[in-house]
This record gives C-alpha cells, structure tokens and sequence, in this order.
C-alpha cells in the first residue's frame, strides 16, 4: 500500500470517527434530556445513570405538570410559551423590516466609509449586554414600558438588527447588479427592484435571518429577567425555566420536560427550514 493510498484511507475513515463523535456530543444531551423528562422521578433516584426507559416506567406526568396551568397547579408554561412567541415573532418580524432596507442600502449605496459599515454594525457586540442593561432599564421604566412585553420586543431588536444587517449585506452583494439595472429601464424603482427581484432571490438568506433571530430572542434571558421579572403573568419560556431551576421542591424530571418545551420549537423550525437554512448560511460566502 503507497503512502497515498494509506493517508486517503485513514482521513476516509477519521472523517466518520469524527463525525460519529460530533453526532454522539450533540444528540446525546438532548436525548438524554428527553429521557429524564419522561422518567418517573423514583426511578430516576434509584438508577439516574440508565440511558433507557421501559415502556412500563414511561410517564408524561412531567409533561402534564409543565403545561398545566398556575390555577390548576401546574408550572404554567403554556402562557409563558405565548408570551416567548410574541416576543420572538415580533422582534423576528420588525428586525427584518428594518434590516431589509438597510442592508441593500449598504450593498448598493455608495457614500462615505460604506466598507467600515459592517465593521461598525458588528461593534456593537464589543459592549457587554451587562453595560446596557441598566441605561435602557432607567430609559424604559420612565417611559412606562418596564414589565412590558412590547419594551423587550423593542430591546430584542436593538440586539439583533446590526447581525441581521451583516447576514443579508453579504447576500445582497451577491445578487448581479445588470439584473437591477434591467429592472431599472423597465421603469421599476428601488423599492419594486427590492420587493420583486432582490427578495425572492434572497429567500434563503432571509429565511436564515429570521431564525437566527427568533433564537437570539427565544432563548435570551437576562433582559427578560431584567424587564419581566415584577410581571409573572409576562414572563416568557426562558424565565419560567430558570424558576424551575431554582426551586427546591420541583423534581428534576419536571425540569427536563420544561427544558424539552424550550428548546423543541426552535427545534422543528430548523429542522422545517433545513434547506433553506444552509444556502442562507454559505449564500455571500465569497464576498464581504
């Protein structure tokens, strides 16, 4: 066997080794999350280390617990994921209404420093969430949006936009310039040559946006505390969670099945939009 061979071979066969790895670290907290949440919590004292469930120890109570609501005794976890939806869905939306527009501004337009503009959107992650909590805290408790879902929307988006700009400025770069151009002497303005032309052809990119958004907005936490944290009838998913967490007398299991409620919807969506995702994702690849 050459040397050649050899080497194509081994990598050949690393390449799985380190692709079962990777599926093995990724996969195996979550199954064993959804494991623990559907364990009954005496079995889970007398052998937490078993990676199986009979099907006679198989329990939903934990699930029936963490949707059922406050009133009824239960966690009440189906407000909280209303309210996680609102906020997600909101700020998913009005950052790519604003984002839109200003990343095709910044791959079109030509002024003064449009090249350090990406540079500059993306400084605004130099600065500790920590250091803007309490600037915007003061600000928004004086005008009455403290406790408000709609203030932590508007905080959400604040967060997201400059990412959101970055992701879609590269695609938009990507689109050719003549296809405008022709849409241009056709008699078509920038905002038709944005809405019937970039857009459709950017779909992926921005559906790839959107997610990444929802994400940022699903699973924060410390301006959902910040804000919510006076108004249990406002709280969203991530806040409601970490009350489990912290409570002495929640069984772990109904803890796992809060966690399982978190993370699933995020979940199926990328699973739903997989494809568009990874053209979303390397779309611009080759331009900044």
């Amino acid at each position: 066997m050459t040397r050649v061979m050899f080497q194509i071979r081994f990598f050949g066969i690393m390449r799985w080794v380190v692709i079962a790895v990777l599926v093995v670290a990724t996969v195996f907290p979550f199954y064993y999350m959804l494991l623990l949440s559907v364990k009954p919590i005496d079995e889970l004292l007398l052998d937490p280390g078993r990676i199986w469930v009979s099907v006679s120890e198989f329990s939903v109570d934990s699930y029936r617990s963490v949707l059922t609501s406050v009133e009824n005794g239960g966690q009440g976890f189906p407000r909280m994921l209303r309210n996680s939806a609102v906020v997600s869905i909101g700020a998913m939306l009005l950052t790519l209404l604003v984002a839109i527009p200003g990343a095709y501004a910044v791959s079109r337009l030509r002024f003064t420093g449009s090249r350090k503009v990406g540079a500059l959107f993306l400084g605004v992650y130099l600065f500790p969430a920590t250091l803007l909590a309490v600037p915007l805290f003061v600000m928004f408790a004086k005008v009455g949006l403290q406790g408000s879902l709609v203030g932590l929307i508007i905080v959400y988006i604040a967060q997201t936009v400059p990412v959101a700009i970055y992701m879609l400025r590269s695609y938009f770069s990507t689109v050719p310039v003549s296809i405008e151009e022709a849409a241009a002497l056709d008699g078509c303005s920038r905002f038709d040559i944005l809405r019937r032309i970039v857009l459709p052809l950017a779909a992926p990119s921005v559906m790839a946006t959107a997610l990444y958004v929802f994400m940022i907005a699903w699973n924060e936490f410390l301006f959902a505390l910040l804000f919510l944290a006076a108004e249990p009838d406002h709280w969203t998913v991530s806040l409601g969670l970490q009350q489990l967490a912290n409570g002495v007398e929640v069984p772990k299991t109904v803890l796992m099945a809060g966690s399982v409620v978190l993370t699933l919807p995020v979940v199926l969506m990328f699973y739903g939009a997989e494809r568009m995702l990874t053209e979303g994702l390397t779309s611009g690849a080759d331009k900044s």
